[in-house]
C-alpha cells in the first residue's frame, strides 16, 4: 500500500494499493453514499461496513455530469433531511468523482466528502487536486468549484473489474504526468494490466506527480495548466462525438497533436512514446 500526503491547500491523505478499505474510518455524523451503479457491490459492501444508510447509485460517464442529474442528487440529500455535518462518500469513476465533489462543495455551502476512485483515471487525476464540476451544453467543466476531500482511497482491487480498453485508456494522463515531469518510468505503460506487480507504484508515481504540482499551485494560477496537457484538442473530441470518445483516448490524441505541433516549432521530439501508446 502507498500512502501520499497532500498539504496544501489543506491535508488529506491518498491511499493506493489493495486493503486500502480496511483505514477508513467510519464518519462522524451522518454519512451518505453516492455510487456509479457499475461498481455497485464495491460500493454497497463499503456502505455496509461503514454503516451508511442513505444510498443513491446512478449510471456513470458523461451523462451524469449534468445540471439535472446534479440538482437530482442535491434534493436526494436535502429530502433525507441532512444537515451540514454530513460526510458524502463518491464511488465511481471520473465523472462520478466530478459530481459528487461539486455536490458536496455546494450542498449546504459545503459538506466533507470522501473520494472510492475506481478506475485508472479517477486514481491518477480525476480525484486528486480539487476539482470538482459538471458540464453544460455549451461545453465541458463549464460549472464548477475547488473542494478538497478529506481523503482518497484507491482500492487496486475495483480496477480488476474493469474492461481492458477502459483501464488502458485510463492510464494516458499518468503517461501525460511522466511527459510533464520527465519520469520516464511513466511512459512505459504497455504492459500494465490490473494484475501487473508494478501497478501499485506505477499510480502512485503518477499521483505524486499531480500532488506536487497542485501543491503548488491549488488553484490553477500558473503551473497546474501543465496538467492540461493534451486537453485542448481532446475536449474538442469528447464534444465532435458527444462524449462517445472516452476521455482518455481524447486526450491521447490531444498528446499526439500536441507533440506534433512541438516538433514542427523545433521543440523535443515526444512522438515514439505517445505513438506507443496509441498502439
Amino acid at each position: 500500500m502507498r500512502r501520499l500526503i497532500v498539504r496544501n491547500p489543506v491535508s488529506y491523505p491518498i491511499l493506493i494499493g489493495e486493503g486500502v478499505l480496511e483505514e477508513v474510518r467510519t464518519p462522524e455524523g451522518p454519512s451518505a453514499l453516492l455510487y456509479d451503479r457499475r461498481v455497485e457491490g464495491f460500493a454497497l459492501k463499503l456502505a455496509e461496513r461503514l454503516g451508511v444508510q442513505h444510498q443513491l447509485g446512478l449510471e456513470g460517464g458523461e451523462g451524469a455530469k449534468t445540471l439535472a442529474v446534479y440538482g437530482r442528487v442535491l434534493s436526494f440529500l436535502a429530502e433525507k433531511g441532512l444537515p451540514r455535518n454530513t460526510t458524502l462518500l463518491v464511488v465511481g469513476g471520473g465523472t462520478l468523482t466530478d459530481l459528487g465533489g461539486f455536490v458536496a462543495a455546494t450542498y449546504l455551502r459545503g459538506i466533507p466528502y470522501l473520494s472510492f476512485p475506481t478506475t485508472t483515471l479517477s486514481v491518477v487525476d480525476a480525484s486528486v487536486g480539487g476539482k470538482t464540476g459538471i458540464n453544460l451544453p455549451e461545453g465541458k467543466n463549464l460549472v464548477g468549484a475547488f473542494h478538497f476531500p478529506q481523503g482518497v482511497y484507491a482500492e487496486l482491487e475495483a480496477l480488476k473489474t474493469l474492461p481492458p480498453f477502459t483501464f488502458k485508456e485510463g492510464l494516458v494522463e499518468a503517461f501525460k504526468h511522466g511527459i510533464i515531469s520527465g519520469e520516464e518510468g511513466l511512459l512505459e505503460v504497455e504492459d500494465l494490466t490490473p494484475e501487473s506487480p508494478r501497478l501499485e507504484a506505477y499510480l502512485a508515481q503518477a499521483v505524486a506527480v499531480k500532488v506536487a504540482i497542485t501543491e503548488r499551485d491549488p488553484l490553477e494560477k500558473g503551473e497546474r495548466r501543465l496538467l492540461n496537457l493534451g486537453h485542448t484538442l481532446g475536449h474538442a473530441l469528447e464534444a465532435y462525438t458527444r462524449h462517445t470518445l472516452p476521455h482518455g483516448a481524447a486526450v491521447a490524441y490531444g498528446l499526439l497533436f500536441a507533440a506534433l505541433l512541438g516538433k514542427a516549432l523545433g521543440g523535443e521530439d515526444l512522438l515514439p512514446p505517445i505513438r506507443r501508446l496509441l498502439g
